[in-house]
């Protein structure tokens, strides 16, 4: 059993991509209020926990890209790996409409503690592998909830998210345009980047080609759907990475 805060899958691939996936998981280790924040199972296995389906695109992706993947192994819940050190929502107290209840109160000292033992690994990981080669690119895979509570459905299948580095998004984002079937939304269903998040932290810091992908979770509900994305985007990216000239 892996009781690091990541996993790392094909360290030895040779492509010039990093894929990484911030929101892998929805576990609660057992150092963590003893393995539960307090909230239903039904509230666990939402977005909110984690990015439902992301993980198994992340796969597909990076093997048909021999590229090494980095994943976390600790639920965003418990502290969000895709947020910088001293943002003020790096533990949520509370998440679409649910309460924490572990976090509702939490010390200072605990996150500091969730920093050391969860955020900082994974983060340490992610960097090593990124600093493997000189010409590494990063791709981050996250997924997101069809409608939050009380919101308008988003009807975009992918979003593509950048911040100012646009130079890897914008022939990527081009090219899903051109697919009959997609709903294409750019800084959508969010927008851009925020300062210290693992892009910015791990590619717009060094100048590294990245780009940042959210699939609507729904149409990655099986492993059938996230083998399928997988082997579909693998193709556009490699293209669009071409096209950049990077």
């Amino acid at each position: 059993m892996n009781d690091r805060p990541f996993e790392t899958v094909g360290e030895a691939c040779g492509g010039r991509w990093l894929v990484t996936c911030d929101h892998a998981t929805n576990i609660v280790p057992p150092c963590v209020n003893g393995g539960s924040l307090g909230i239903s199972p039904a509230d666990m296995v939402r977005h909110i926990a984690w990015d439902p389906g992301a993980a198994g695109v992340a796969r597909a992706v990076a093997e048909a890209l021999d590229a090494p993947l980095v994943l976390s192994r600790f639920s965003r819940l418990v502290i969000d790996p895709n947020r910088g050190e001293d943002d003020p929502t790096l533990v949520m107290r509370v998440y679409d409409g649910t309460v924490i209840p572990a976090n509702r109160a939490i010390a200072e000292a605990e996150i500091d503690r969730r920093i050391r033992t969860f955020w900082r690994p994974y983060h340490t990981e992610v960097a090593r592998l990124a600093a493997r080669r000189p010409d590494t690119v990063l791709l981050a895979i996250h997924s997101f909830t069809p409608q939050l509570k009380g919101r308008p459905p988003r009807p975009w299948q992918i979003g593509i998210l950048h911040a100012a580095d646009d130079r890897l998004a914008r022939p990527l984002i081009a090219r899903l345009r051109a697919e009959p079937d997609l709903c294409v939304g750019e800084n959508e269903p969010y927008g851009g980047h925020l300062p210290g998040d693992s892009v910015d932290r791990h590619a717009e810091a060094f100048g590294r080609p990245n780009v940042l992908i959210e699939l609507r979770n729904d149409v990655i509900a099986s492993p059938a759907d996230q083998a399928a994305w997988g082997a579909r985007l693998a193709p556009i990216l490699t293209a669009a990475l071409a096209e950049t000239g990077a």
